[in-house]
Formats: structure tokens, sequence, C-alpha cells
């Protein structure tokens, strides 16, 4: 039987009893959960205790150089630790001050950040995440983007109450008027203190997470991207650069590579990107059924699955971008009170004062990224963003 085909129905399986109300479908036995878990809390200890320092707000407003007649975009990140941006000091290195700024930059128009993330959560607090989300006075969000799944897999939830969390949140969002962008499961495979055979196991029940996350999200109207083992041979070769003190979170430089392989589903969301929806066969992009393209996406690190006419879905391998450089937010008062320029006074931690904030020029379309521009991100995409802990990829 191909083995892509026997993935798919485990996915669709675990996506169906979601969204029929099925309870019982697990990914592996609690047994063998167990058993990953004491490697998880075991690797915890041996690198650093899986501790790392709160996050930083990022929030505020980016691209202010780009200030015209039109209102800036309202963009939302939900989600677990990895949307939080635990694990790095300053607000400029967190995925949400990487993907506005980025945003800015190809829209050419300031950009509102607002976080809600959790260091920690599961996808159960995705309904409360949400609810502050749709209660802003200032409106519904342009576009938000949701990673979760770690902790749905390392605390044992069901993989159908999972989903069926994260499919509500996304269905709740679009239903709103928002575009969303889900980044999948991580590959808890890629811890690295944990040995085999528990890291095939890991690796196994991450995917099929991530596979079932992206035909709940993608039915219910939102693209996902596949954030798997997104590090690869970058991981391997430079994992003092890739992941931040405590060995778990990412550093600056993971965040970065992470933000430049969501950065471009974002854009297309929004229709900002200067690729189409049309398939490139040259890079290996097809239209298939949701559940084998949610499998294959799983598999390949840095995919995105858009829907198509049902039940189809456009597998993408769009090409990733340079992002600008660290940016700071300026606060909305600073902003209200006229201070709005793109060297405003950066205000998250240990600011120390004015810092420079990024040039905010657009990002070359016609180049690849792979280095990234002066002293900004490089790189392609991190493997993942866990809850209350960041597992290697």
């Amino acid at each position: 039987m191909d083995r892509t085909v026997s993935r798919a129905r485990v996915a669709r399986r675990i996506a169906a009893g979601a969204a029929y109300g099925g309870g019982s479908v697990g990914l592996i036995g609690a047994a063998t959960i167990g058993l990953v878990l004491a490697e998880v809390q075991l690797a915890k200890r041996q690198v650093g205790g899986g501790k790392a320092p709160v996050p930083p707000s990022a929030d505020g407003r980016y691209g202010v150089a780009f200030a015209g007649p039109s209102d800036p975009l309202r963009f939302v990140l939900l989600g677990d630790s990895t949307a939080a941006g635990q694990g790095v000091r300053r607000a400029g290195q967190t995925p949400g001050a990487l993907l506005a700024s980025g945003l800015a930059a190809v829209a050419e128009r300031p950009v509102d950040l607002r976080n809600v993330a959790l260091p920690g959560a599961r996808s159960d607090d995705l309904e409360r995440q949400v609810s502050l989300v749709l209660a802003d006075p200032y409106g519904v969000p342009d576009v938000c983007a949701i990673m979760i799944g770690a902790n749905d897999v390392t605390h044992r939830m069901p993989a159908t109450q999972s989903v069926r969390c994260l499919s509500t949140a996304v269905r709740r969002l679009r239903t709103a008027g928002a575009e969303v962008v889900v980044g999948t499961c991580p590959d808890l495979g890629t811890i690295e203190p944990v040995y085999q055979p528990l890291r095939w196991l890991a690796r196994r029940v991450s995917r099929q997470l991530a596979a079932a996350q992206t035909i709940g999200a993608v039915e219910q109207g939102g693209r996902t991207v596949s954030l798997g083992d997104l590090l690869g041979p970058e991981f391997e070769a430079n994992p003092r650069e890739l992941f931040g003190p405590d060995n778990y979170h990412p550093s600056a430089e993971g965040y970065a590579t992470a933000s430049m392989a969501m950065l471009p589903t974002l854009c297309a969301a929004l229709g900002l990107w200067p690729e189409s929806d049309h398939l490139d066969s040259s890079r290996r992009e097809d239209m298939l059924p949701v559940a084998k393209a949610a499998s294959r996406a799983a598999r390949e690190a840095g995919t995105e699955v858009t829907g198509a006419r049902a039940p189809w879905a456009l597998l993408k391998h769009r090409r990733r971008r340079r992002l600008p450089a660290h940016t700071e937010p300026v606060r909305h008062d600073d902003t209200d009170a006229g201070s709005g320029t793109e060297n405003g006074p950066a205000t998250g931690p240990e600011s120390g004062g004015a810092k420079d904030a990024g040039t905010g020029s657009r990002p070359d379309p016609g180049k690849d990224a792979g280095t990234g521009t002066g002293t900004g991100p490089k790189g392609p995409l991190p493997g993942h963003g866990f809850g209350a802990t960041w597992r290697r990829a």
C-alpha cells in the first residue's frame, strides 16, 4: 500500500473524528506517550531544565515609514511559546515582530501587531485567545497566524479534540472576516536527547497531528505551513546559533528562519505576494485531495497547503524572500503622540533608549531568501515552536 495514502487515511480519520465529535481516535497509545514524556522530561534536565526568559512584548506598529492614507494592516498571532517568542530577550527578535515588519515591507503599509499567544498553551486555549481577538474594540484583524500543537502531544490531548479546537478557532476567525495561516505541529522526533525507538514514535505522532491539523484548518478556509523538522541540515550544522540558551526555544536566528517560511503564505493570503496560486511543476507543486496534500506537507517542512475546489487542495513551495533588519515596535501611544518614525524609540525589553529600528525596505521579490539583509535574519525555517518548550529540529 502507498505509504502516503495510508498516512492520508490516518489524518483524515482523525480530522473526521474531530468534525463529528469523536474522541477516541488517538495518535499512539497512552503507555507509549508515557515513555515519550519520560524521555522529554529527561531531555529538559539534560539541556537546561526547559526554562527560558519570559517572552518580550512585541505589540505595536511596524513599518511606520510607510504611513499614508490607508489604514495599517492588523495582524494577530495566537498559539504557544513559539508564537509568543519565548527564548529571546528583544521584542524585535520575536516571530511576531519579524513577521509584522516583513509584512509591512511587502505591503508598503504600516502593520499593527497584537500577540495573544501563551507559553505552554494547548489547542483548547485557542477558544480563549480567539475570544480576546474578536472582542478587540479596534475590530477584526486582516490576518492571523496560529502556531500550536506540540503541547497537545506532550500533554496527551486526544488528537480529535486537538484538531476540533483548532478547526473551531479557524472557523470563528474566518467567519469574522480574518485570513488565517496555521503553522502546524512541529516534529518532536528532533529532540536530540530522545533516543530511538522513541524518537521515531515522537516523529510519527507529530506528523500525524500536523497532517490532521492541515485538513481541519484548510476545510475551514485557512492556509497551513508545515513546520516539521524545518531546520534540517541547518540545525545539525549550527545548533548553537538556531537555539537559545535553554537549548529548547529558538534563538533569534531560529525565529528568523521560522518567520521566513511563514511570511510568503501570510502575504499570499492578503494577495500581496508576487507569486500567484498557480502551480509550478518545477517546484514539485501539485493539486491533490486535501488529506493526501496534508500528509505530504507533514513530511516536507515549509510546505503550504491551500484549499481549492473541494475536496482538492494546492500543495505549494513558495520562494522565500529576505526579511527586513530586526525592528523594534513603535507602541500605539508613541504613534498617537506623533512620534511614529521607523527609527522611533525602541520600547522593547532592554532597549535602553532609542535604537535603530531597521530600514523597512521592501524585500527584493526577484531574490530567494537565504542570507538576510545586513544584520537581519538569515537562513531557511526552524522546525518548531513548542508551547512551554522548544524542541530541536
